[in-house]
């Protein structure tokens, strides 16, 4: 641990020991241990006083930077913002791999009021960087109620951790039977294609039972990402979440996949992937956020992605990013409940288009959509792709934990200790 101490001049290292900074990140890295940061300041190099009183300047530097990002690919490294954040203190909030803000107590940005009053914008530090911009955007993970909340969410964090890259995650006595069904499992899907649902019941349903912690709850809604535990192994979770977009990939959940991904993968966690998936969102929106740039991030994510990944395919699987459910070149560990609906796009969008002179020279245009409607939704059964192993298995949704219990005593087995081949990026 380590932390700023605000009373000395806002947390500013010229008013400190920058050294202290440095040697807790060099001790952690050496020493292998999880690291944890406790920031409330600026954490930068100086202010105009210091200029007055060293009667010189210095061209910036950030001092033990290298150690900071040696870390990301080494150590867990988890950063609580206590309090205003700003400058150097803010780049090492985000240079983390779990982030959290205290809600109406800390707030984040590149410079405070005082100098963004300076370019035209009066603005209080909530207004400028406040939980409620932060929580949402992405620069931070999760957000806390209080700074006791904050240690929580930092504890359960670690929990799931390895000390450091050179050991594996470590598996728990798991209370939980791995054959646990939940009923409610057979109905979670909704008839109704275009019917959203409430995905949480159904990941608690699977990891063992209170496992689940989730990380970017407020942004990239689209996706829900986190960590949990099958039979006492812990695992990443990513899930779409049909209640926002349908569970479309935005370019924010786009983002929020790619950190997670890179952190099963520098730190050796397995993945299961809970599949619902209408493809990229599309619209004015979609293309100004970039999103296809950064959905193929995503795909090189999930592509370079090198440990075990498991994929239940909830419903629908369509387009380039549904194709995103696993890496195809690799073993298909891939399961299918019946409700499953995949295909290059859904047929119920693309009638007109695909049919259109059809259509047009039939005596009765929507009779004959009706009836080509009809005819797709034969053979459109997950069972029809199965019987071509273009699904694997096709599962009784009750059974599903059972399953990925199975895999992940399998999964673990193969997972290798030491350095990623690519490392962490904030």
């Amino acid at each position: 641990f380590y932390g700023d101490d605000f009373t000395v001049r806002g947390g500013a290292s010229d008013a400190s020991i920058w050294e202290k900074m440095v040697s807790a990140e060099q001790f952690a890295n050496e020493y292998e241990m999880p690291l944890v940061r406790f920031i409330e300041g600026t954490g930068g190099g100086g202010s105009v006083k210091s200029v007055e009183r060293n009667n010189y300047t210095y061209v910036p530097f950030n001092p033990g930077w290298d150690k900071v990002i040696a870390n990301l690919s080494k150590i867990p490294v988890v950063s609580l913002a206590l309090g205003p954040v700003a400058g150097l203190g803010a780049a090492r909030l985000v240079s983390s791999h779990f982030s959290v803000m205290v809600k109406k107590t800390s707030q984040v940005f590149v410079a405070g009021p005082p100098l963004v009053e300076n370019i035209g914008e009066k603005v209080s530090k909530e207004e400028l960087g406040g939980s409620e911009i932060h929580g949402t955007n992405g620069v931070i993970d999760n957000i806390a109620n209080n700074e006791i909340e904050a240690m929580k969410m930092a504890k359960s964090f670690l929990s799931y951790m390895p000390n450091s890259i050179n050991r594996l995650p470590f598996k728990i006595t798991n209370k939980d039977k791995i054959d646990r069904r939940d009923e409610f499992l057979l109905s979670a899907v909704p008839k109704n294609k275009r019917d959203g649902y409430d995905i949480l019941p159904i990941i608690n349903s699977i990891v063992d039972k209170s496992s689940f912690f989730e990380i970017g709850k407020l942004y990239g809604l689209s996706v829900i990402t986190g960590l949990a535990r099958l039979d006492g192994f812990p695992v990443i979770v990513i899930a779409n979440n049909p209640q926002v977009y349908g569970g479309g990939w935005t370019s924010d959940a786009c983002q929020k996949i790619i950190k997670i991904i890179d952190l099963a993968q520098v730190f050796h966690f397995p993945v299961l992937n809970l599949v619902d998936n209408p493809g990229f969102v599309i619209g004015k929106t979609a293309e100004k956020n970039a999103t296809i740039k950064f959905g193929a991030k995503a795909l090189a994510a999930i592509y370079q992605f090198k440990n075990p990944m498991c994929s239940v395919i909830l419903r629908k699987v369509f387009g380039v990013a549904g194709a995103a459910n696993l890496n195809h070149t690799n073993f298909k560990y891939r399961f299918a409940w019946p409700s499953a609906d995949t295909g290059s796009l859904p047929f119920e969008g693309g009638i007109e288009a695909a049919y259109k002179a059809e259509i047009k020279s039939s005596k009765d245009p929507k009779e004959y959509i009706r009836q080509i409607h009809s005819k797709l939704n034969k053979v459109t059964s997950p069972f029809r792709t199965a019987e071509k192993f273009l699904i694997e298995d096709i599962i009784d949704p009750r059974d599903t934990r059972k399953k990925v219990c199975i895999w992940i005593n399998l999964a673990y087995k193969t997972l290798k200790t030491g350095k990623s081949f690519f490392g962490f990026r904030p």
